[in-house]
C-alpha cells in the first residue's frame, strides 16, 4: 500500500471520527447525516483532483472507503427481509379489524399509482419546457456498445404481460424469497407475512390458550428486529459519507457538462414532484415542512445509496416513530413503494425519454392522444417494473417499446445515470412515505403508541 493511499485513508478515518464526536453532541440524526453528506462530498472531490492522473491509486482508496459505504448498505439489506416478514406478521396479529388490511393495501397502491401518473405529467411538461430532444445527443463508444444490450433486454421485457408480472408477486418458495432471489421477493415476503399473520389470528380464535404464546413470540421477535434496525440506523452518517465520497470521486465532469440540460431538467421535475408530495400531506392535515424535516435522514440515505429496497428499514422506522403511521400501513407502503409506482424511476424518467425520442420517429409529443397514452402506460407499467427488476432503465424498456419508440436513448444517457438516479431514488422513497402518511390520515389511523 502506497503512502498516498495511507494518507488518504487517514484523512477519511479522521472524517469518520469527527462524525462520531459530532454525533455524540448532536440532538438529531438529521444534522449528523447532513454533515456526513458534506464531508463525504468534499473528500470525494479532493480525490478527483489529487488523483486525477492516478486512477489506480484513487480506486484503491475507494475500495477501502467502500467498506464503510457499501458495508452499511449491506447491513441494511441484511435486515430488510426479517423486518418486512416479522413486521407484517405483527401488524396483522395486532389489527383490530382484519378486513381493514385490504382497504389499507388498496388505498396505498392507489396513491402510489396516482402520484406516478402525476410524475409522468410533470416529466412530459418539463421536457417540453426545456425543449429537450434525443436528436441532439451524441453517441459515444460506451453508449453504442450499450445499445445492443438494451435492445436485447427490451425484447425480453416486451414478452412479459401484466398478468405474468402480477403473478410473479405470489410467493412459491418463501425461503428463497427471504434471500431476495427474485426482483419481486419483497412483495412476495409481504404476502407471505400477511398470510402467516392471518393464520396466527385464526389459530388464536380457534384455541384461546394459544393467544398469549403467539402474541408474546411475535412481539418478542419484532422487538429484537426493531432494535437491530435502530443499531444499524445509528451508522447512517458514516455510510452516507462513504457512499457520497465514491459518487463524487467517480463522476465524470465531461459527461455532466455535455448532458447538463437533461440533468437540470430532471432535477427540476423531481423538485416539482417533491412539491406535489408536500401538497398531498398538507391536504390530510400535515405540515409539509415538518414532514420533510422528519424524513430527511431517510431521503439522504436514499439519495446516496440509490436503492429504494435498502431504504425500507429506515423508511418503516421513520414512518412509525416520526410520522405516527401504524406499523401495518408503514410496512405496506414502504414495501410496495420499493417495487410499485416509483415516482422517479417509473414515472418521471420514462416519460421524459418518451417525449425526447418521439419527434425522431415522427410522433408529435404535444398531441393529446400521445400524452394520455403515455401517462396511462407509465401508470400501468409501474406495477410491472418489479417483475423484471432493474429500476429506471427497465421502466424505460417497458414504456418505450409499448409506445412504439426506440430504446436507444436509454443507452445514450448511461454516462450520467448515477447522478440523476440519486435524486430519483430519494423521490421514490418520498413517494412511498407520502403514500403511507396519506393512507394513515385518510383511514383515520395513527400509531397510538407513538402518539401517547
Amino acid at each position: 500500500m502506497s503512502f498516498a493511499v495511507i494518507a488518504a485513508l487517514v484523512v477519511f478515518v479522521a472524517i469518520l471520527f469527527g462524525l462520531y464526536r459530532f454525533q455524540q453532541r448532536a440532538e438529531t440524526l438529521s444534522r449528523t447525516v447532513l454533515l456526513g453528506l458534506v464531508a463525504g462530498s468534499v473528500f470525494g472531490l479532493a480525490l478527483q483532483f489529487v488523483f486525477a492522473n492516478d486512477l489506480s491509486t484513487k480506486q484503491t482508496v475507494l475500495d477501502w472507503v467502500a467498506i464503510v459505504g457499501s458495508g452499511y448498505v449491506n447491513l441494511l439489506k441484511m435486515v430488510i427481509m426479517p423486518l418486512v416478514l416479522v413486521s407484517m406478521i405483527a401488524a396483522v396479529v395486532k389489527l383490530d379489524n382484519q378486513g381493514s388490511l385490504g382497504k389499507i393495501s388498496f388505498v396505498t397502491i392507489a396513491i402510489l399509482v396516482f402520484t406516478t401518473a402525476i410524475a409522468a405529467l410533470i416529466g412530459i411538461f418539463i421536457t417540453q419546457a426545456f425543449g429537450l430532444s434525443a436528436a441532439g445527443l451524441v453517441e459515444g463508444a460506451r453508449e453504442t456498445a450499450r445499445i445492443a444490450v438494451l435492445e436485447q433486454r427490451a425484447t425480453t421485457v416486451a414478452d412479459l404481460t401484466i398478468p405474468q408480472m402480477l403473478l410473479s408477486f405470489v410467493p412459491t418458495n418463501p425461503f428463497a424469497d427471504l434471500t431476495g432471489e427474485r426482483s419481486t421477493s419483497i412483495i412476495a415476503v409481504v404476502i407471505f407475512g400477511v398470510l402467516t399473520g392471518i393464520a396466527a389470528r385464526r389459530a388464536i380464535m380457534e384455541e384461546s390458550n394459544l393467544s398469549s404464546p403467539i402474541k408474546n413470540a411475535v412481539e418478542g421477535a419484532q422487538a429484537v428486529v426493531l432494535r437491530l434496525v435502530r443499531m444499524i440506523i445509528a451508522l447512517t452518517p458514516y455510510g452516507v459519507a462513504g457512499l457520497m465520497a465514491k459518487v463524487i470521486a467517480t463522476s465524470s465532469m465531461a459527461d455532466i457538462v455535455s448532458l447538463l440540460g437533461f440533468i437540470i431538467a430532471s432535477y427540476v421535475a423531481i423538485l416539482l414532484m417533491f412539491v406535489v408530495h408536500g401538497l398531498l400531506v398538507t391536504l390530510v392535515g400535515e405540515n409539509p415542512k415538518q414532514f420533510f424535516q422528519k424524513i430527511w435522514p431517510v431521503l439522504t440515505f436514499a439519495f446516496t445509496s440509490r436503492s429504494s429496497a435498502a431504504t425500507i428499514p429506515l423508511n418503516v422506522e421513520a414512518q412509525i416513530h416520526k410520522l405516527n403511521v401504524p406499523p401495518a400501513i408503514a410496512n405496506l407502503s414502504a414495501s410496495f413503494g420499493a417495487t410499485i409506482g416509483q415516482n422517479g424511476c417509473a414515472g418521471i424518467y420514462p416519460a421524459m425519454l418518451a417525449v425526447m425520442v418521439a419527434p425522431t420517429v415522427g410522433v408529435d409529443p404535444f398531441a393529446i392522444d400521445f400524452i394520455v397514452s403515455l401517462v396511462a402506460m407509465v401508470a400501468i407499467s409501474s406495477f410491472g417494473i418489479a417483475g423484471v427488476g432493474g429500476g429506471a432503465t427497465f421502466a424505460a424498456l417497458v414504456v418505450l417499446p409499448a409506445m412504439g419508440l426506440p430504446v436507444t436513448i436509454a443507452a445514450l444517457l448511461i454516462s450520467i445515470e448515477p447522478l440523476i438516479d440519486m435524486a430519483r431514488t430519494a423521490l421514490n422513497v418520498s413517494g412511498s412515505m407520502t403514500a403511507g402518511t396519506v393512507t394513515s390520515r385518510l383511514l383515520k389511523q395513527k400509531n397510538m403508541d407513538e402518539a401517547a
